[in-house]
């Protein structure tokens, strides 16, 4: 059985160094609801690295981009509304593939009745084409009159 990857965790002080931030920064944006740590047993504060890349995010809006805090939370859950959008066409194109080899399968495999035989159609298409030539003659010859 395969054993599930532990995530590597960093405390509060190890990540406002490793960010040039002071450790009450971070303690804001968890106030603020821009960043979730997870808490130990003694309810120290522990970092994954979802955590640290959410981190990069806020820095980068508000320390090169200049946006607020409002600013970045509204960002933070596009983002998220956009990822979640994101999967569900991912999953939507997904089951289109899976529905679109099945039903060929399917079609190979016994012969669909149409409602109008594939020679047909074309001939069809073909007589539209004749029309619009037609309709061109006529206009074009008006013209001329």
């Amino acid at each position: 059985m395969a054993r599930a990857r532990s995530k590597a965790a960093y405390m509060i002080s190890a990540v406002a160094e490793q960010y040039q931030i002071h450790p009450q920064t971070l303690r804001l944006y968890e106030r603020e609801g821009l960043l979730a740590p997870s808490r130990s047993e003694g309810n120290t504060r522990l970092y994954t690295d979802d955590d640290l890349e959410r981190l990069e995010v806020i820095l980068k809006l508000t320390r090169e981009l200049g946006v607020n805090l409002a600013g970045v939370e509204i960002i933070l859950n596009m983002r998220e509304k956009m990822a979640g959008m994101q999967r569900q066409i991912e999953e939507f194109v997904s089951t289109l593939n899976h529905e679109f080899t099945v039903r060929a399968r399917k079609s190979a495999e016994e012969p669909q009745h149409s409602l109008i035989p594939v020679i047909q159609v074309m001939s069809l298409t073909g007589l539209e084409s004749e029309r619009k030539a037609e309709a061109r003659k006529r206009r074009t010859d008006s013209r001329k009159q």
